[in-house]
């Protein structure tokens, strides 16, 4: 629709038979660097507590009779050349003496790919436009596997599931441990890019050195690192998140709507803030709101991670690196303060965290996880953003098959405090998807919406004097394959005086 600002996109249930008929070790095709027996090193930056997990993905890919009969077959191929270059993929996670963990290398390693077949078409899995947790099937779990399992894992795991319409999807899981999210690029660009051409391109040259960021002797911590404190959560937020079951929104954001929430963030002020200040800002203030957080006085975080390759200079960061090279920034505000204060002192907050990252901030934090060596995800009070939108998702997925119907994540339920923003993959690349997890009640009916600049409430039956005019419009079930997932989407834009602001579930926040 592209009148709308904003679109709000819901799933019904949606149950996924699948069978799995192969499952393949992928080693290196030649040899490579390392022998049994060997380990590499993994900076602190690798081994941070957030890292130890795994980012589940999924790829799906429409029918092409001509090219689409040895995804597979192909995958493999062209996996196995990667893994020259791209060797510590092949290997396994450790522990050693300290509880850090290192790769090692040992005999009958390697990536895995797994080929599964479906019952389903594409059409079947209903809006492919946006992550759905009910696709969880068509990314490989082992039987019985712990939850964030990552020692002794294979570093790389693929499950290729054809649909009987003769399209497929690829659903990957990749330890975080081994690569950021631009390192992921640079490696996914690598995988297709050969598959596609039939020979190995690996460019840039891909560098390990994980020595980079050695801790200092003796450590030397600068900064209180609020991002890793622990603190415990004496608010409402855990019991609204965690002791209930939350459901995964999605919103489909416009350009129009992210330009004009920057403007309003930046009101008069001096600092250029980027359309990421002003979204997290925005985002921030309305998550609270919408959970409705108690006691007012509770000091709350947001955190986000912002890329730092182009600020190390003392020596600058290989071109090709591909491990971790993000720090956590941190924002902190009291809730009362988010609620009252206007959307420009957010931004403003969001501003100085992200700014606040420097190479000797990179340092610190280096310094800070080989003295205390967090062993626990810290989730009190905190909202973390993850920008997708920085990444070429869908551009560095043509295998040879096209480019991707959807390229991202899956379910953020497991992590409720975790927002996820991605870049909008159909007609409107601009456009941006929203991710995030609240409690069912958080969007009952009547839930009330504050206008952008004005403070009279709104109800969805009409404005109140002086206020603007909301359009709502709900789009019914589509008929059609029993098992389609049948979505509904609303859409929110002000009839007379531009758009209204929008906030994740229950309230539009001025």
């Amino acid at each position: 629709m592209a009148s709308s600002w904003m679109e709000d996109v819901q799933f019904s249930p949606l149950n996924i038979p699948l069978h799995i008929t192969s499952k393949d070790v992928v080693v290196p095709a030649r040899t490579i660097p390392v022998a049994p027996g060997d380990t590499l090193y993994l900076s602190n930056l690798d081994d941070m507590i957030g890292c130890r997990v795994f980012t589940p993905t999924v790829y799906f890919y429409r029918s092409n009779s001509s090219k689409c009969n040895d995804v597979v077959e192909k995958l493999h191929e062209a996996l196995a050349l990667v893994l020259v270059p791209y060797y510590p993929f092949s290997g396994r996670l450790r522990k050693t003496n300290n509880g850090k963990l290192e790769i090692f290398f040992g005999h009958n390693q390697g990536a895995l790919i797994v080929k599964a077949h479906s019952s389903m078409a594409l059409t079947d899995l209903g809006d492919l436009s946006v992550p759905n947790p009910a696709w969880a099937p068509l990314v490989y779990h082992f039987p019985n596997e712990e939850p964030y399992k990552v020692i002794d894992m294979p570093l790389l795991i693929a499950q290729v599931t054809y649909f009987r319409c003769g399209g497929f999807s690829l659903g990957l899981r990749l330890c975080h441990c081994l690569c950021d999210g631009i390192g992921a690029m640079q490696f996914f660009n690598a995988w297709a890019t050969t598959a596609r051409l039939g020979t190995l391109v690996a460019s840039p040259e891909p560098c390990w050195d994980r020595e980079y960021f050695r801790p200092r002797d003796p450590p030397i911590i600068k900064y209180p690192h609020l991002e890793f404190m622990r603190i415990m959560d004496g608010s409402t937020l855990t019991k609204s998140l965690w002791e209930v079951k939350p459901v995964q929104k999605c919103y489909k954001v416009s350009k129009k709507f992210q330009d004009h929430i920057k403007s309003l963030a930046q009101d008069s002020r001096q600092d250029n803030y980027t359309t990421f200040d002003a979204m997290a800002a925005h985002i921030w203030r309305s998550w609270v709101k919408a959970l409705d957080v108690k006691p007012l006085d509770y000091e709350l975080r947001l955190t986000f991670t912002v890329n730092t390759r182009h600020m190390l200079k003392d020596p600058p960061l290989t071109d090709g690196f591909y491990g971790n090279a993000v720090c956590i920034a941190c924002a902190t505000s009291k809730v009362k303060d988010l609620i009252d204060h206007p959307l420009p002192s957010t931004a403003d907050l969001v501003h100085k965290a992200r700014l606040s990252i420097d190479e000797d901030y990179i340092r610190s934090i280096v310094d800070y996880i080989e003295d205390r060596r967090p062993q626990m995800l810290e989730f009190g009070g905190k909202l973390t953003i993850t920008q997708w939108t920085r990444f070429s998702l869908y551009e560095t997925a043509d295998f040879g098959w096209g480019r991707p119907i959807y390229a991202g994540p899956i379910d953020l339920r497991p992590t409720p405090q975790v927002c996820v923003l991605l870049p909008e993959g159909g007609e409107n690349p601009t456009d941006m998807l929203v991710c995030i997890c609240l409690p069912e009640t958080a969007w009952l009916p009547t839930a009330k919406f504050w206008p952008a600049r004005s403070k009279p409430r709104v109800g969805l039956d009409g404005p109140s004097e002086g206020s603007a005019q909301i359009a709502l419009r709900e789009e019914g079930n589509a008929p059609g394959w029993p098992h389609r997932a049948a979505n509904t989407s609303r859409y929110w834009q002000w009839k007379d005086n531009g758009p209204m602001l929008w906030g994740p579930v229950k309230y539009l926040v001025g």
